[in-house]
């Protein structure tokens, strides 16, 4: 069972992901939203929305970052393992604090707010329960981490996600002893990318770049079958 959460379901998560995203773009672009529920509680939507938004996306790319960069290149740059995981628990710790208060205040609109309920999807309660709760689960890996700072946990973690990136044969073997928190924490993450095609999610994938050229108007096309009088001519009352 191992082996299989930790060596053979992470590809069927990342395939999962890059193939419903795309299937999800081509079929039903308009589906491709976050379907806002700005009008209603629009304070705690902010707050929340910037504490998330802002956290996850460091913890986010933090991962990224320190999971997937060669070790050989920290070690070039004399940034032992240990100063490296002190690091990754202060940005964070902090950055999953800020997360996880955000994500408990949108959680918080949308099962105790009737009217934000009323327009929620299943699919949208849950994506933020199980963010929030990969949130609690990683800040909880923190007091672990902390009892052992020199970086060996670390190095696992990189050894294991590098394995998997670069197709390697028993990557699974290198967090084999590794605490069941971290080892929780992992399937959680690899969940998320598995359902995250099928998700709101999927607008984190969307840059409005295009607004970069788009021109200052607006293009509004009516369905209007007959022209529009002249200005300043009174509409025609429609007939019986």
């Amino acid at each position: 069972m191992h082996d299989f959460l930790f060596g053979i379901y992470p590809y069927i998560a990342l395939s999962v992901l890059a193939l419903g995203s795309i299937a999800r773009y081509e079929r039903d672009p308009f589906t491709w939203k976050t379907s806002s529920s700005q009008l209603l509680r629009r304070r705690q939507l902010v707050i929340g929305s910037v504490l998330f938004h802002v956290g996850v996306l460091v913890v986010f790319f933090g991962h990224l970052v320190g999971l997937l960069t060669p070790i050989a290149f920290f070690d070039m740059l004399g940034i032992s393992h240990g100063a490296k995981q002190i690091l990754a628990i202060v940005v964070g710790g902090i950055a999953g604090v800020m997360a996880l208060v955000g994500g408990l205040m949108l959680l918080h609109r949308r099962l105790f707010d009737p009217r934000i309920r009323a327009t929620s999807r299943f699919a949208d309660i849950a994506i933020l329960a199980l963010l929030v709760a990969q949130l609690v689960i990683g800040i909880g890996t923190i007091f672990i981490s902390l009892q052992h700072l020199d970086g060996y946990e670390m190095v696992k973690f990189m050894a294991w996600a590098q394995g998997i990136f670069t197709f390697e044969a028993g990557a699974a073997a290198y967090i084999s002893d590794a605490h069941w928190l971290f080892k929780l924490h992992l399937f959680l993450g690899l969940t998320i990318f598995l359902v995250f095609p099928f998700t709101r999610l999927v607008h984190m994938l969307s840059a409005p770049v295009r607004f970069l050229w788009r021109p200052g108007y607006q293009v509004v096309r009516s369905r209007r079958t007959a022209p529009l009088p002249p200005r300043g001519r009174a509409m025609p009352e429609p007939s019986e």
